[in-house]
């Protein structure tokens, strides 16, 4: 007979409306066999209690639904960001808060490479150095010789030296969107969005593929997620190959390996059809660690970078309105085939335009393929209002808001970019509850550090860097935040039935925390130690 432990625990947050709290859970082949006292389990048979989490409060397994698998892997590069931040091994890196200390970290990186490797860094954001713009000067003066770019944190725009803008043939006469130039004409090193990045990025070497796929890469995801209590993982914009398939069923396959992943396959440049055709391929091969057969549809860029769609009345600096990574005729395109065929979308909405588009698209398409229980998901919905809301609940719609946004960028949008009126709306948790949505919270890593309990008490305060509130009324609760990071963030990605609360028939899934979330002020609720997780009824504490 197969065996069943007991896990003892001070307190289990079950997410399930019948028995809402408990003090054990038995375990049997990985999934959730009882829920309740210490002899939950005894009319299975014998059971073996286990007291290693009998000190911890747990929680079903967090579920990160906005986040790339790059996050690991990308600390193999120069962190060139504002904010302090925290590796997969556990070290700090501090930020770095003017143009000087960028430089001086370079020119620092530069001195430890090879003289004929091109340099790569990233999770710079110029908005938050607002008296002089990185630009191909700054940059040559790290080298002249080398070729250098710096990923913007939000991954929607870069700057590069001139030795890069030459390996790409970036000159007065390119005529390319998102080629940014000065005053002369000449290309000024910045770029932006996906057409003017991708052909430096070829001629570098960078490759996030690369970043996404092979054992390191899954293993330094999987750490990633463990030290935020996470289970489940989205990687929200694949382009893997089915070599890269194999391995990746093979490393999620492994017994030690602790979280599951869910990718979705990018749709940037791919023929409608022909991606749905893929996308089902890919499903056809999906195993419990491994869920495939989902799609990302790129729309506008980044609202912090002017690169969102913005609806009237625009950027409050008067920038120009953002720019379309797939144009309203493709978005229209793409979103019909994937009714056709039956394939679930996930669509980055950043600014209201954008959403709006994606909407119409949606509705379009379900006019011609209706599709009850499609499950399309919004991702990002920034700028999103009530009457969008309303829309996508008529739609059957999720939506998955950046919470985290309004901590890290909530100050510079009232100031710098969409001002008081719609910043105080943006990531609109409190209405798109309201308006009877499914809605789920995200970190969008590495844009910003992975962990649930930071994203809830984002949503639940609503603070910014300055320590201002940004839109008291946007504002929901502890145990609201705490579903929409669980059960919530399940339910975007079709596993609702399998993960995100601890009920009877469902994985054993469970973060492991230091304390009870819904005991602490909702001011502390970021500061709840996270000790590790339970994936499948295995120990993984950090």
């Amino acid at each position: 007979m197969t065996p069943i432990t007991v896990f003892a625990a001070r307190k289990i947050i079950t997410m399930d409306p019948s028995r809402p709290e408990a003090t054990h859970v038995a375990v049997q082949d990985g999934k959730i066999l009882a829920v309740g006292g210490a002899d939950c389990a005894d009319a299975w048979g014998d059971v073996t209690h286990d007291d290693r989490l009998a000190d911890s409060v747990l929680m079903p397994g967090f579920v990160e639904g906005h986040a790339h698998m790059m996050a690991g892997k990308m600390w193999d590069f120069a962190y060139a960001g504002y904010h302090d931040r925290i590796d997969p091994q556990g070290k700090l890196h501090k930020g770095m808060t003017d143009l000087d200390a960028v430089i001086a970290r370079l020119k620092e990186r530069d001195a430890q490479m090879p003289a004929d490797e091109p340099m790569f860094a990233w999770g710079l954001d110029p908005i938050f150095l607002p008296s002089e713009r990185l630009s191909r000067h700054h940059l040559d003066t790290v080298s002249s010789t080398r070729p250098i770019a710096v990923m913007f944190s939000n991954f929607h725009l870069m700057c590069v030296n001139t030795r890069a803008l030459e390996l790409a043939e970036y000159g007065p006469e390119t005529n390319l969107e998102g080629v940014i130039k000065d005053a002369s004409g000449q290309p000024n090193g910045e770029l932006q969005e996906m057409a003017a990045m991708f052909p430096v990025m070829r001629r570098l070497g960078i490759d996030f593929r690369s970043l996404s796929q092979g054992e390191d890469a899954l293993r330094s995801y999987a750490d990633v997620c463990r030290l935020a209590g996470v289970t489940t993982v989205t990687d929200l914009y694949s382009s893997m190959e089915d070599s890269d398939l194999d391995d990746m069923l093979r490393i999620t396959g492994a017994d030690d390996f602790g979280v599951r992943i869910v990718p979705a396959l990018g749709a940037t440049g791919a023929q409608p059809d022909a991606l749905a055709q893929r996308a089902l391929a890919l499903k056809a091969r999906s195993t419990d660690m491994l869920r495939l057969g989902a799609v990302k549809l790129m729309t506008d860029g980044s609202i912090q970078g002017w690169t969102g769609r913005v609806k009237w009345p625009h950027y409050v600096g008067g920038q120009p309105n953002g720019l379309w990574n797939t144009t309203p005729e493709e978005i229209f395109a793409l979103c019909e085939a994937m009714y056709k065929h039956g394939v679930q979308m996930h669509i980055h909405v950043n600014a209201d335009e954008a959403s709006a588009v994606s909407l119409d698209a949606c509705e379009a398409a379900a006019r011609k393929y209706p599709w009850p229980g499609a499950r399309h998901v919004f991702q990002h919905c920034q700028m999103m209002g009530p009457d969008q809301f309303a829309r996508a609940r008529e739609l059957g719609i999720c939506t998955n808001i950046f919470s985290n946004h309004l901590w890290y960028f909530g100050d510079q949008h009232v100031a710098l970019t969409i001002g008081e009126d719609r910043a105080t709306r943006m990531n609109a948790a409190r209405s798109a509850l309201d308006a009877g949505l499914a809605v789920a919270l995200h970190s969008d890593a590495p844009v910003t550090p992975m962990g649930p309990l930071f994203t809830a008490w984002c949503a639940v305060n609503r603070l910014t860097m300055s320590g201002r509130t940004l839109g008291e009324a946007q504002k929901i609760t502890v145990a609201e935040a705490l579903r929409l990071i669980t059960l919530g963030a399940a339910y975007t990605l079709k596993l609702d039935d399998e993960i995100g609360s601890i009920e009877a028939g469902k994985i054993a899934d469970f973060a492991v925390l230091g304390d009870d979330p819904l005991a602490v002020a909702p001011e502390m609720l970021k500061d709840v130690p996270v000790h590790g997780t339970v994936s499948g009824g295995r120990v993984m504490l950090s």
